[in-house]
């Protein structure tokens, strides 16, 4: 493992992470079938204290990747995943506080 491969599973981890808590704003929105935005629904998730639970759910796709590079045996990115992982992890239970 190089610390190159650590640091693009970091961004990896990172942008999925991202990607994942876009993907369930969208999908709440929709369920709610309300006319809100997935960016109405982030500002109410702030507003109302469950960011938190959201971001957790958007963390299910740096899961898929993780098992993805585990497969492909790339190591060092699914050792970056789960560092970004853990770090989101600390960083949402701070935000908790």
């Amino acid at each position: 493992m190089d610390k190159k491969s650590i640091i693009t599973g970091i961004i990896y981890g990172i942008v999925s992470n991202t990607l994942g808590l876009f993907v369930v704003c969208f999908t709440t929105a929709k369920i709610a079938r309300r006319s809100e935005s997935t960016l109405q629904v982030l500002e109410a998730a702030v507003s109302e204290n469950f960011i938190g639970k959201l971001i957790s759910l958007g963390a299910i796709i740096n899961l898929i990747c993780f098992f993805y590079f585990i497969k492909k045996q790339k190591d060092g990115h699914s050792a970056g995943i789960l560092i970004a992982t853990i770090l989101i992890a600390v960083g949402t239970f701070i935000t908790k506080l």
